[in-house]
C-alpha cells in the first residue's frame, strides 16, 4: 500500500470530487494520504476533510506565497492549531524566490515561526524551497542549533549539494512526479542515492502529474506510477518501496501512530 505524503484535496481540480479522489486513490493502493494547507482561510476545511477518513492527516502552515498576507500567524497561532489529533505536520512553509509573490523578508520570518512551531510541538516541518538554496539550507542549519526538530523537503527539485545539506540535518526528503519527466535528469541521479530510511513520496495533487498522466490534474492515484518509475531507478521493486516510504511515513510523522 502507498502513502501520498503531501497532497491538496482540498484545492480546485481535486475538492469537486473529492470522494471521488479519494475512492480513486484506494483503489490504485494508496491507503494514507496527508492533506496540505496553504493559507489561514483553508484550516478549518483542510482538518475537516482529514475528520471523515482515518487515514488521511492534515498539516497547519502558511506557504512562502502567502507570507505577505500573514502577517499575524506566528508560532503561537501554529501551535494552537496544530493541537488537533488530525494536524500531523507544520506547514507548508520554506522559500519561493522563483516567484517572489511575498517580501523575501517576510517569507523568511514565517519560515522560522514555522521551525520553531515545529519544534515546540515535536511535529515534523514540510519544507518548500524553490531558487532559495542557499537561504533555506542556511535557516534549516541555524535554526537546528537553536534546537532539534525533524521535517521533510517535499517535491525534491533542489541539488544534490542541497540534498547532502538536508539529509545532514536529519531531513527527509519527498519525490513528486518531477522525477518521472524526461528533462529531469539531475533529480533522477539524486533519487537514486537518498538513503532508503529518509525517502517519502507524494503528488503534490492537483499539480505535477507524472508520466504517463502529464497534462492531468493530478490525484493521489497517480503516486503508485512515480512510485514504480522510481522503483525501477532505484533498482528495487514497487511493493519493496512502498513499505519503505509507507514505514518512513509513520516513523517521521509519528502522531499517526499516537
Amino acid at each position: 500500500m502507498f502513502t501520498d505524503s503531501h497532497c491538496h484535496l482540498n484545492y480546485k481540480g481535486l475538492v469537486e470530487d473529492q470522494a471521488g479522489t479519494i475512492a480513486r486513490a484506494r483503489a490504485a493502493g494508496v491507503a494514507t494520504m496527508l492533506n496540505i494547507s496553504t493559507r489561514e482561510s483553508e484550516w478549518d476545511a483542510i482538518v475537516g476533510t482529514a475528520e471523515t477518513d482515518p487515514d488521511i492527516w492534515a498539516s497547519i502552515g502558511i506557504h512562502p506565497h502567502e507570507a505577505d498576507a500573514h502577517p499575524d500567524v506566528d508560532t503561537a497561532k501554529l501551535v494552537a492549531k496544530a493541537a488537533h489529533p488530525k494536524v500531523i505536520a507544520i506547514g507548508e512553509t520554506g522559500l519561493d524566490y522563483y516567484y517572489d509573490h511575498s517580501d523575501r523578508d517576510r517569507q523568511r520570518a514565517s519560515f522560522r515561526a514555522h521551525i520553531a512551531a515545529a519544534r515546540e510541538t515535536g511535529l515534523p516541518l514540510i519544507v518548500h524551497t524553490r531558487d532559495a538554496e542557499e537561504d533555506t539550507a542556511e535557516i534549516l542549519a541555524d535554526e537546528m542549533g537553536k534546537g532539534g526538530y525533524t521535517g521533510v523537503i517535499h517535491c525534491f527539485t533542489a541539488s544534490g549539494a542541497f540534498a547532502d545539506k538536508a539529509l545532514n540535518l536529519g531531513l527527509y526528503i519527498s519525490l513528486s512526479g518531477i522525477v518521472t519527466f524526461k528533462n529531469a535528469k539531475d533529480l533522477q541521479e539524486t533519487a537514486r542515492r537518498i538513503p532508503e530510511s529518509r525517502l517519502l513520496i507524494e503528488t503534490d495533487a492537483p499539480f505535477l502529474a507524472p508520466v504517463p498522466h502529464r497534462g492531468k490534474t493530478c490525484e493521489p492515484a497517480f503516486v503508485a506510477d512515480t512510485a514504480r518509475y522510481l522503483a525501477e531507478l532505484r533498482g528495487t521493486s514497487v511493493e519493496a518501496l512502498a513499505e519503505t516510504t509507507t514505514a518512513n511515513f509513520r516513523t517521521l510523522f509519528s502522531k499517526v501512530g499516537a
